[in-house]
């Protein structure tokens, strides 16, 4: 029986990464539990929106320090989720892990990184997803770079186009994204496979993924200025976040 809208709403969590660009933070506590405000954790907060999302389940991905992740979560109860947990002895990638799980897991579901702090509906997002009958819905977000020089379209030696200090606009993934179970079960599972791989083989194969597209509040914390920032902005967005 195929998934919809308003079904059983299940997340897998990606929380086995070694956070490396995240150190020292890092170093002794796994990067979804990094503390952000006084009282909450990164994954605390997602546990939390996905229960208020509609999601009845998650799957935690887990490796680095993922002991210390399974004292934390437990089986989820605490959240209203029913949780359990999928090690990586090796490291496998985004994808690489759920495919060991599929047989676990309902027709539609959600895939996340562990250290993304977003306001993001992520049940409307699932749903969406199931309506438009797509194999991959990624999570984009707006950025822009402003370049700070003169930049030259060149050919043969000869210039072309010239513009003065533009500014250059473009979609990014979110970390975030909904999946179609069928689409990979043609993967071995047991190898490294990437979110690249996936959506480059899907592309190949003439299957273009959906694009959700969000504009509200989403931070990836991946370096040490991106959780400072999310500490400095954490009071003013608590509210937005966890629908207090």
């Amino acid at each position: 029986m195929l998934d919809t809208p308003g079904s059983r709403k299940h997340a897998v969590i990606l929380a086995g990464g070694r956070g490396t660009r995240l150190r020292p933070y890092t170093t002794t506590i796994p990067k979804p539990l990094v503390p952000i405000g006084e009282n909450h954790s990164i994954l605390e907060i997602v546990m939390r929106q996905l229960a208020s999302e509609g999601f009845t389940g998650a799957t935690l991905a887990i490796g680095h320090l993922g002991q210390l992740v399974r004292a934390y979560v437990g089986d989820g109860s605490q959240w209203g989720l029913s949780v359990d947990y999928a090690t990586e002895e090796k490291p496998l990638g985004t994808i690489g892990p759920i495919l060991q799980l599929l047989e676990h897991l309902p027709e539609n579901f959600l895939i996340m990184n562990g250290d993304v702090l977003t306001d993001l509906p992520f049940g409307r997002m699932l749903d969406e997803h199931v309506r438009s009958e797509s194999c991959l819905t990624i999570a984009t977000y707006q950025r822009e770079v402003k370049i700070d020089f003169g930049v030259l379209s060149i050919n043969n030696s000869r210039v072309e186009e010239f513009t003065e200090k533009p500014t250059i606009h473009y979609s990014v993934s979110m970390g975030v994204y909904a999946v179609a179970r069928e689409v990979l079960e043609r993967y071995p599972p047991g190898e490294p496979f990437g979110f690249d791989d996936l959506v480059l083989d899907l592309l190949d194969r003439g299957l273009p993924p959906q694009s959700h597209a969000f504009d509200g509040y989403w931070l990836d914390i991946g370096r040490p200025d991106d959780y400072d920032r999310a500490n400095a902005e954490f009071d003013s967005i608590k509210e937005k976040l966890l629908h207090e």
